[in-house]
């Protein structure tokens, strides 16, 4: 029985690696995509680019959501990418994620979804422990983060920077929630999911903002998902576009320096290829 389910997944993740677009060749110098967890904090403190803490009001919340926003260096208006966090929560990581994207043209904004839940009221921080922090993401609802979500993005949408279109990026956790976003706000300009899983069929109609999914090719927990998301989105007619990285693992974007450079390897492809999709989607007119 193990085999057989093992031979299942691995033909899931063969035949989501089939649906992968040809065009995943072009690869992002390391400075140009998102630092390794280990470097995050030195890019972070080296930023030319203004970050700030802003508090979101959030209806039916008690207390303040905190965001880190970040700002591009453009003379025109720019979009907004809301940055969904890893379950590990809101970490320098995240925050060196939201000033790439800032530093690729976009207002970023990154809500701390632990905000008012650690001890003394704090955030991710206030938190003794990784596994602390894991253990209360696990019990946010996915109602309290759309709600978060939408307060980021009207916040982000009234910035006098901001150009009008919005999209989302997620990351493990975050990545499923971003899909879901999707389902939520119909008047999202695109959706990018890194490593998570897809919501309920049944709301996969509510769709209306195209999908780019980014995935490790030996991560079949998650990677099984993708062809079956295909078929169904396609039947659908919603625009979903998966791409998987042979050789690399779950959450390749951060753990750069893990599984023999596949994962940097992949981190340097898919890096780009999110920029394109979201400048796609976010920069040209409707």
């Amino acid at each position: 029985m193990r085999i057989h389910r093992f031979l299942f997944a691995a033909f899931c993740v063969l035949m989501a690696a089939a649906a992968v677009r040809a065009a995943d060749t072009t690869t992002a110098p390391a400075s140009q995509i998102p630092p390794a967890e280990a470097d995050a904090k030195s890019r972070l403190n080296s930023s030319p680019r203004h970050g700030e803490w802003v508090d979101l009001e959030v209806p039916g919340r008690k207390t303040p959501l905190k965001a880190y926003i970040v700002y591009p260096e453009r003379k025109d208006k720019a979009p907004v990418v809301l940055v969904i966090q890893e379950i590990f929560g809101l970490t320098d990581w995240v925050r060196g994620v939201t000033d790439q994207l800032a530093a690729d043209g976009f207002i970023a904004i990154a809500p701390d979804f632990l905000s008012g839940m650690g001890p003394n009221g704090g955030g991710t921080e206030a938190f003794a422990s990784r596994d602390d922090v894991t253990r209360a993401v696990r019990n946010i609802k996915a109602e309290d983060v759309v709600a978060g979500l939408d307060a980021a993005r009207s916040y982000g949408l009234k910035l006098p920077a901001a150009s009008g279109k919005s999209a989302s990026i997620g990351f493990c956790w975050g990545g499923g929630m971003s899909f879901i976003y999707a389902t939520s706000q119909p008047e999202l300009n695109a959706a990018v999911v890194y490593y998570g899983t897809p919501p309920h069929d049944s709301e996969l109609p509510k769709i209306h903002a195209p999908i780019a999914g980014f995935y490790g090719g030996d991560d079949a927990r998650v990677t099984s998902t993708v062809q079956p998301a295909v078929e169904k989105m396609k039947k659908l007619d919603k625009p979903y576009t998966p791409h998987v990285f042979d050789g690399a693992g779950h959450g390749f974007l951060r753990a750069q320096d893990q599984r023999n450079g596949a994962n940097l390897k992949a981190a340097q492809q898919a890096w780009p290829a999110t920029i394109d999709f979201l400048r796609k989607y976010t920069e040209t007119a409707p």
